[in-house]
């Protein structure tokens, strides 16, 4: 096992995601550059995309190599290390992050087994989906988590859609048909865009498909209403929009088995479906729990403070979806794991980290709730936001748009800057007139 060593304070970051990519590069700009501290970013994969994108890109209505960073160059931009591979382990007491041999798509090492000093250490490996155990779910059922999954759907998808146009035979039942279980956020977005993009590949010469009369989309949520967590308003109105799209929504249905060709519910009704995604649950990964005493929730979250430092070491912190953090405005609650917590928490921890470095006591983070914007595809946007005018504005249509799409731009703004920004969005609306609207591979 190697160990890279430093003079300098050192930080690592463990998660390139939202909040861990925005904090190690704020890091890097501010103390990095001016050798005020030796910052290492630690992520299993070599890229960032946006999470909330991640729906789009297996839709086909977003090309993920257009929108992905690399940590690479990121680091050499921004004053910080890139270090690949996936944490396994933590030795508290060495104050030593443990990291696994990273091995390429053919099987041979890229990089050995090692491990890596801190002074400060800051987790912020995200969440993954929760299957409760159901059976058949890791066998049939592709989860929105990554963007390889969500690249490995789309891949499915146009398959599925080239499959059925050339073969002579009638479609068998559940041919062309998709099932989404969970309608979070997550599903209920890729719910409309769906139904946007699938008739936008049929468009494209698959003539022999009748998207009204081939294509099913079934929505189903083991809750009593879609976006369960959000207000009940915003619930309505998605509802009304699927609805009008002909999606099939199954509200109050628990999913008792995943198979090849469908999903069972509990009722007994069996929905027939040859491509099934699970958005239902979120959990912690599993490593956080045996992570050398430190302490978590049952979903594996790792308890923090309001200061965002762990319960049981001072020397290490969490932030995102992978941290239980106490919400002060709601008590017996947690911050719920959305960007917006992520991307407030990344700024909070900035000033922290650059307190600690100069022996001043860590401050607590309160968490502003600014709404909940929920995306309709094409058709439609609609959502709330809190804290305007002294109270919460409703918007939909044009206006929530743009809204939506200023968080990614947001984000973009964080990562590289104003100038940076502005060019990239005036270069992607010119190529997106001479490029296909939905991805075709």
């Amino acid at each position: 096992m190697a160990s890279e060593s430093s003079d300098l304070h050192r930080i690592i970051v463990v998660g390139g995601g939202a909040g861990g990519l925005e904090l190690v590069t704020k890091l890097g700009d501010k103390l990095g550059r001016r050798k005020l501290a030796d910052v290492t970013l630690i992520d299993k994969s070599r890229t960032h995309l946006w999470k909330p994108l991640l729906h789009e890109v297996a839709a086909g209505s977003m090309d993920f190599a257009v929108h992905e960073i690399d940590f690479l160059a990121q680091a050499h931009w921004h004053g910080f290390r890139y270090r690949i591979g996936e944490m396994i382990g933590l030795d508290r007491q060495r104050r030593e992050v443990q990291v696994a041999a990273h091995v390429d798509d053919e099987g041979r090492q890229v990089t050995p087994m090692r491990s890596f000093r801190y002074d400060t250490l800051v987790i912020a490996v995200g969440s993954e989906s929760n299957d409760f155990g159901t059976p058949g779910v890791r066998e049939h059922a592709v989860a929105l988590d990554t963007p390889l999954q969500a690249t490995r759907f789309h891949r499915r998808l146009v398959n599925a859609y080239i499959r059925g146009h050339a073969q002579p035979d009638v479609l068998r039942p559940e041919q062309l048909q998709v099932a989404i279980i969970g309608a979070g956020a997550t599903g209920t977005e890729l719910a409309a865009e769906l139904h946007y993009t699938t008739r936008q590949l049929v468009a494209y010469g698959l003539d022999r498909i009748d998207p009204e009369k081939d294509i099913k989309i079934h929505l189903i949520e083991a809750a009593d209403r879609i976006l369960p967590a959000l207000p009940e308003r915003l619930s309505i109105a998605a509802l009304k929009l699927l609805e009008s799209l002909s999606v099939h929504v199954h509200a109050a249905s628990k999913v008792a088995e995943v198979g090849a060709t469908g999903v069972k519910l509990a009722n007994g009704t069996f929905l027939p479906a040859e491509l099934v995604v699970w958005a239902a649950g979120v959990k912690a990964p599993d490593l956080l729990r045996n992570l050398d005493g430190l302490e978590t929730n049952r979903i594996n979250q790792l308890l923090v403070l309001p200061t965002l430092r762990t319960t049981h070491d001072e020397n290490i912190f969490a932030l995102g979806d992978c941290a239980a953090c106490p919400w002060q405005d709601r008590p017996e609650a947690y911050v719920p794991p959305r960007a917006q917590a992520a991307h407030q928490q990344a700024t909070h921890l900035v000033k922290q980290i650059r307190r600690r470095l100069a022996g001043e006591p860590s401050q607590p983070w309160h968490y502003r709730d600014f709404g909940s914007l929920v995306s309709l595809g094409e058709y439609s946007t609609v959502g709330s936001l809190m804290g305007l005018l002294g109270g919460n504005l409703w918007i939909e249509g044009l206006f929530a748009r743009l809204m939506y799409r200023s968080l990614y731009k947001l984000h973009e703004y964080a990562l590289h800057g104003p100038t940076k920004v502005t060019l990239d969005t005036l270069g992607r609306l010119i190529t997106r007139r001479t490029e296909p609207h939905v991805k075709l591979h």
